[in-house]
């Protein structure tokens, strides 16, 4: 909890002003049972409507000045909470943001975004409670049984039996809920977690007509999470008619005695009325101060979660503040002797891959699926880093780089295209904030995209749906290849980005590509198609994560049966035809 509690650090006058505008509160609410005696023992016994009207005036002003100290305490509980969970929101954002893919894999995404949103509400609306209650539910029970105490000692020895009992209720309740709500909590988790799947996936388990199988999946879920809430509901719902019984117990022993006690001549009507007050207002914070703690006690399990976010280092070492000087090396990207190995794997994606790209080369990797070829080209911006061996850029050990110097001179297009909600200007500006409006037209031309670009109606300024959901999947990959074009990176990792193209625009894309290499531009093209890497200058030919092969196409034919065999199985209907498509 210390590494969560120090983002309240700059709220410490808000944590200290708004427990004590609440005891404030509870101090006047404490002296209005001794008013109504008053009102009763004097007032009406004497028949003063003077006195009565001034007292009820005190009380008017008790209540009001407690109201406006009640105010000012929530005021400032709630200005610590929401900053405390802003801060520790954004936190929590940028340790999720220094990340390694390593980990992203083995916590979860829909985790992540469970803990980023839920938990830490849960833990800010748990920091709003204990500034507003923690101080006064106590202050109240205690607070009461003193003021009991000072009207008649005898009668207030009822106080001393019935709170030991109540707290015995209360607290005997929240003991044995709190384990239960955690298992509530972990239910309900599984049941975010499939209505997440099922929302990102409905295309899928529509085409596939899965939604009634997913309907069974997730009723059983919620079933579950029903069964536990109502099990945990009805223990819950014992501490009401309990707390009730007790209490009522306790006011007809307090009226029973106290009416001997009045008859006798030892206290006053008003003192009877005074001390069934405080011992309603023992009931309501009893109450209240169970249901504050079973709030901290699912705060501190989601806190907890939280915490084991932030006790997640990246895998990746970041070097800071270094000056490489660049080695004089016609070699741009080398691997030597690498082997690479995800977490918690059986057995090595890579191993023992060995091979250089020459400044302003295309290479094209191809291998079937499995093979290691996203894992290889994952390495160069350092995505993962290599279990041993070493990826030299420049002449430069990758791990040597820091991350932005190196990811710098990358501009990668991943296998799924990922466009962000905005216009296409800002989606194209990923790549290169500062980019001109010529600098991203002839990006467009490069990508392929202007076609189509050039049709919409706002140019630049076409709204982009989250995930370019209103594109298709090929102009969702033009564009991706656009922005990487944009950045003007030194080395270009294209990973089956072609794959939603027809065989003319794929054609048209790599000719486009294969001017940029006059600039001395290294481009690596990761396809399942022959075609788009024939004309490359080299190809890598994995095949489960070794290199089988290594050549241009001609040579490969002749010498990598792995590479003849995936060429022949494209290129079944007739080589003319398919270069007739081009």
């Amino acid at each position: 909890m210390k590494m969560i509690l120090r983002y309240m650090k700059d709220y410490k006058k808000e944590s200290i002003l708004g427990p004590l505008f609440k005891l404030l509160e509870a101090s006047f609410e404490l002296l209005i049972p001794l008013v109504m005696a008053a009102i009763i023992d004097t007032g009406i016994a004497n028949g003063d409507k003077g006195y009565i009207y001034k007292m009820c005036g005190i009380m008017v002003v008790l209540g009001l000045i407690g109201m406006v100290c009640a105010i000012t305490a929530q005021f400032f509980a709630a200005k610590a909470a929401v900053g405390f969970g802003t801060k520790l929101r954004h936190a929590l954002f940028a340790h999720i943001q220094s990340l390694s893919y390593t980990e992203f894999d083995t916590l979860g995404t829909s985790t992540m975004i469970t803990r980023m949103t839920g938990d830490i509400n849960q833990v800010q609306t748990g920091v709003n409670l204990v500034l507003r209650l923690f101080l006064r539910s106590p202050f109240i029970v205690f607070g009461a049984m003193i003021m009991a105490f000072t009207i008649d000692v005898k009668s207030a020895l009822t106080f001393v039996v019935v709170i030991p009992l109540l707290s015995i209720v209360v607290f005997g309740i929240m003991l044995i809920t709190m384990p239960l709500f955690k298992k509530v909590q972990g239910a309900l988790d599984k049941v975010l977690g499939i209505t997440r799947q099922n929302l990102s996936g409905v295309r899928v388990i529509r085409a596939f007509g899965m939604q009634e199988s997913e309907i069974e999946s997730f009723e059983e879920s919620n079933s579950l999470l029903n069964r536990f809430q109502i099990f945990v509901g009805r223990i819950s719902a014992l501490m009401n008619p309990l707390t009730y019984i007790i209490v009522n117990g306790g006011i007809v022993v307090l009226i029973w005695s106290g009416a001997l006690r009045v008859e006798a001549g030892f206290i006053t009507q008003g003192a009877v009325v005074a001390l069934v007050n405080y011992m309603s207002q023992i009931l309501v914070e009893l109450v209240k101060l169970a249901n504050l703690i079973i709030t901290i006690t699912k705060s501190f399990a989601c806190a907890h979660r939280i915490e084991a976010v932030f006790d997640m280092k990246s895998s990746i070492e970041v070097k800071k503040n270094l000056f490489l000087a660049t080695e004089q090396t016609d070699c741009k990207i080398c691997f030597e002797n690498v082997n690479m190995r995800y977490k918690n794997a059986a057995e090595d994606s890579l191993e023992n891959i060995n091979f250089c790209i020459k400044k302003g080369e295309t290479i094209g990797i191809i291998g079937g699926t499995g093979s290691g070829k996203t894992s290889l080209v994952n390495l160069i911006p350092r995505f993962y880093d290599v279990s041993s061996g070493r990826v030299l850029v420049d002449g430069i050990d990758v791990r040597d780089y820091e991350l932005n110097v190196l990811r710098d001179k990358v501009g990668v297009v991943l296998q799924k295209a990922v466009l962000f909600k905005g216009t296409l200007r800002d989606n194209l500006r990923w790549g290169n904030e500062n980019a001109t409006e010529e600098e991203m037209i002839r990006a467009l031309e490069l990508a392929q995209a202007k076609e189509f670009t050039d049709k919409w109606e706002e140019g630049f300024d076409k709204e982009i749906a989250q995930g370019g959901k209103n594109l298709s999947g090929g102009q969702r990959q033009r564009l991706t290849i656009a922005r990487a074009l944009v950045r003007d990176p030194e080395i270009l990792i294209l990973d089956d980005s072609a794959s939603a193209l027809d065989y003319a625009t794929d054609a048209k894309l790599r000719a486009a590509i294969k001017s940029i290499q006059a600039e001395d531009k290294t481009v690596i093209i990761v396809s399942q198609r022959t075609a788009s890497i024939m004309e490359a200058d080299k190809i890598v030919v994995l095949e489960e994560g070794s290199i089988a092969g290594i050549g241009t196409h001609e040579e490969l034919l002749k010498t990598c049966e792995i590479y003849k065999e995936i060429y022949d199985s494209q290129f079944r209907g007739g080589q003319s035809e398919v270069k007739s498509n081009e």
